[in-house]
Order: C-alpha cells, then sequence, then structure tokens
C-alpha cells in the first residue's frame, strides 16, 4: 500500500483519533471532562452538580478509583474533581493538572456540595449529562457517543453549541471504518512508512510500558500482574503478567497516563504490552515492533468497530485477538495466521461479560491474552476452528461481523441485566 493510497491516509486517521493518551479510566474520566466544561461555562465553582449517565456509564464509573482523588471511586467523586479542578481543555487528560492542594480540597468539597446522580434514558450506550448550578445561575453539558464528543452546551438556559447526538458510526469528521479488512491491515502494516507512525507508537510504548511496571512494583487492586509472575517468568506469562499489571494501576488509582484504544486504555494496553513483551524476548527491531503494534492495535479497532465503544461484551477480548495477531507477525506469521488467529481466539472468548470497570478486567485481561496466543499457536500446530463450530463462518471478515452482532444485538438485553444488578440497592 502506498502513502498516496486513499486507504493509507485513512488507516492513518483512524491511528491519530484512536491511539491518543488518558489518566484514569475512560468513563470517570469523560465524566471529569464535562463536568469541568461546565464548571467553565458556568465561570464559577458550581455549589451544586446534578449529573444525567447512561446505564453503560453508571456502570463503568461505579467500582473504579478516580485518579487525583485520593483514592475516591464512583460518580460523585468523578464530577466533583472535574468541577474542582478539571482542565476543560485537555480532553481525556483533564485531570493531569490536579495539584496536592486540589486533592486536600477535594476531601470538603464533595462534603460541600450535593451531587444528584440520575438515569438517562438514551439510546446512545455512552451518553452523559452534567449540569452545575451557582446560586441562581446553571449551565449544562452533554458528552454522547465518544468520550469527549460535546454535543451540547447551555448556560442559564441559552444553547451556546448543540449537536447531533447520532450514533458514534455517524459523528463528526469520522473516518470510514469500513475500509478495515484484515487483508488491508496486513498489507498496511507491512508497508506503512515507520516515520509516519513512530510518534504515535512511540508514546503507546513509553505510557504503556511505564504503567505496567509501575503496577508490577507496587500493590493495586487484586494484582494480578505479581500474581501471574509468581506463576512462572517464561515470555508467554510475562506478556499476560504485563498486561494485566497495566490494568490493577489504572483502574486502581495510577495517575499515570496509557494510549488507549477503541476508547478504551484497557484495551491499549491488552493490544500493545503483550506485543511489547514478545519484541523485547524475540530481540526485534523497533521497526519490526511497529509493524506487529500496528497489526495489534488496528485489529482490535476492527473487531470493536462493529460493537462500539460500551456493551456487555468485555473488550478486551478483541484485544487479546489483535494481541495474538501482533505476536504471530513477530514470530513470522503471515496474512492468513493472523486471520484464523482472530477467528480461534474470538470463537473461544467471546462470552466474557463486561460487568463494568474495576480490578478483576486485569484478570479478564489476560484470560483474552493467553486466548489471542493460544489462537495463533492453534493454527500453528494445524488446527482451527471451521464454519459451523458455533458462530464461526466463512471468511474472517464473516466471522468478525458475527461477534460484533453478538455483542451489539444479541448482549443488549444482558447489558441491561447487568446494569440492573449493578446498581440495584443492597
Amino acid at each position: 500500500m502506498e502513502r498516496g493510497d486513499p486507504v493509507y491516509q485513512t488507516y492513518l486517521e483512524i491511528l491519530r483519533r484512536e491511539l491518543v493518551s488518558a489518566m484514569g479510566c475512560t468513563e470517570p474520566v469523560a465524566l471529569a471532562y464535562c463536568a469541568a466544561v461546565a464548571r467553565s461555562t458556568l465561570g464559577a465553582l458550581p455549589d451544586r452538580i446534578t449529573v444525567e449517565a447512561s446505564g453503560n456509564i453508571i456502570k463503568n464509573v461505579k467500582s473504579v478509583v478516580v485518579p487525583n482523588t485520593g483514592g475516591q471511586r464512583g460518580i460523585a467523586a468523578a464530577a466533583c474533581i472535574g468541577a474542582l479542578a478539571g482542565d476543560e481543555h485537555a480532553g481525556l487528560e483533564v485531570l493531569s493538572h490536579v495539584t496536592q492542594r486540589d486533592k486536600e480540597r477535594l476531601v470538603s468539597y464533595m462534603a460541600e456540595t450535593p451531587v444528584e446522580v440520575k438515569p438517562l434514558v438514551s439510546e446512545n450506550l455512552l451518553d452523559m449529562i452534567v449540569t452545575v448550578f451557582r446560586g441562581e445561575s446553571r449551565a449544562r453539558v452533554r458528552i454522547a457517543n465518544e468520550h469527549t464528543r460535546i454535543v451540547l452546551v447551555e448556560r442559564d438556559g441559552r444553547t451556546l453549541v448543540e449537536k447531533e447526538a447520532r450514533p458514534e458510526a455517524e459523528t463528526d469528521g469520522r473516518p470510514d471504518y469500513d475500509l478495515l479488512t484484515v487483508e488491508k491491515i496486513w498489507d498496511f502494516a507491512c508497508t506503512c512508512d515507520p516515520e509516519d507512525v513512530r510518534e504515535l507508537l512511540d508514546r503507546l510504548i513509553a505510557q504503556n510500558t511505564a504503567i505496567a511496571e509501575e503496577g508490577l512494583r507496587h500493590d493495586y487492586g487484586a494484582n494480578i500482574g505479581k500474581v501471574l509472575l509468581k506463576t512462572g517468568n517464561d515470555v508467554r506469562t510475562r506478556a499476560r503478567a504485563y498486561a494485566a499489571a497495566g490494568s490493577d494501576a489504572r483502574m486502581n488509582g495510577s495517575e499515570l497516563p496509557v494510549v488507549i484504544c477503541s476508547g478504551s486504555g484497557n484495551q491499549g494496553m491488552t493490544a500493545s504490552l503483550p506485543v511489547i513483551v514478545y519484541a523485547r524476548e524475540l530481540g526485534a527491531d523497533r521497526e519490526k515492533l511497529y509493524r506487529a503494534l500496528l497489526i495489534s492495535v488496528l485489529v482490535t479497532i476492527h473487531a470493536k468497530s462493529g460493537i462500539g465503544r460500551l456493551s456487555a461484551y468485555c473488550g478486551a477480548v478483541s484485544a487479546g485477538a489483535g494481541a495474538g495477531c501482533g505476536i504471530a507477525c513477530l514470530l513470522g506469521g503471515n496474512e492468513l495466521d493472523i486471520a484464523h488467529t482472530i477467528v480461534n481466539a474470538l470463537a473461544i472468548t467471546s462470552g466474557i461479560v463486561c460487568d463494568g470497570a474495576k480490578s478483576s478486567c486485569a484478570a479478564k485481561i489476560a484470560t483474552a491474552v493467553e486466548t489471542g496466543i493460544f489462537g495463533y499457536e492453534m493454527y500453528r500446530n494445524g488446527q482451527q476452528f471451521y464454519a459451523g463450530d458455533g458462530l464461526v463462518v466463512k471468511g474472517v471478515e464473516n466471522s468478525i461481523a458475527n461477534f460484533g452482532r453478538l455483542a451489539r444485538i444479541g448482549m443488549r438485553g444482558t447489558d441491561e441485566e447487568i446494569i440492573r444488578m449493578m446498581t440495584e440497592q443492597p
């Protein structure tokens, strides 16, 4: 694929759009960003906050530690730190400039500031409205479908910004994700000029490696990464441990940023860290690592694009399949190996549900990475799943579409029941 090819340029645009830095789990951080923009619009520190959130936002904010809050969890913490000290210009790094004094002020601010949380009935799975008040003044901001896509800004009843809250596939300036295919991903990864992706991938390697090492050094959540390393130190175990350790840290309050993929830091770490670990083990040069990472992240994006940002389907499953493909590339695999790795991996672990962001995500990530590697090893040893084996059908693109349909449509009722179970009062 040549640089002048429109598909080549679309792939670069997709990568720039997807591989961005975020501090903390993207749902609470998006909520903090929404609150920061609302406070900026109000022009004063709010004395009351109302949060309306779709079920998937509630699910993914409920149990995860919000960075720079001193270990606080949940919607009120995310909204309050965003309103108190969030940088409204920083997107998913909205909490990156919170100071120690801000952290200390947060305790009293949360005690003094009522936060009302309401379920938001919406056709969008990712949808939130934050309304902030100061005396008789108020400001209202809505984010829909993507974590930083502001579709409404109001102040004292006057509309300042308004866009349609359209489905994710129809959002402003979105490149054509339908151009993603396994065949074209392989071609792009093999022919891409490294200079076109160097800055993106160097940041991904540096940030995601740093948070994995942070997770292995310190005590975070259930310490899945550390537990894995106690079972062995072979490259396969290390690949799972690094991905899990990054999630250990991120789900439990680490203030280090990560490069996300498909709107998720967990998916960004799952798609990248196992590939980085294998590249080190094999002595692969930087260019070989870049090409393997391109395969991994683009396969992840491709598998997730038919599902959406949020669902009842654990996104680590898609990223684990992507990681398996990146590792296959490092081990000398070709396009056919990658196609079969995807199908084999998705056929095994597509039943894993997303029950919110929390410590156990790290264990799900480790499982997804193991399955991605195993999917490649199956095919390398002459074994594969065939059309008719469950949801597997003939052709890798058809199988990807089938598993996407399972997640997007088939698991909709599952998602609703998960949200009900997670929000029921004990």
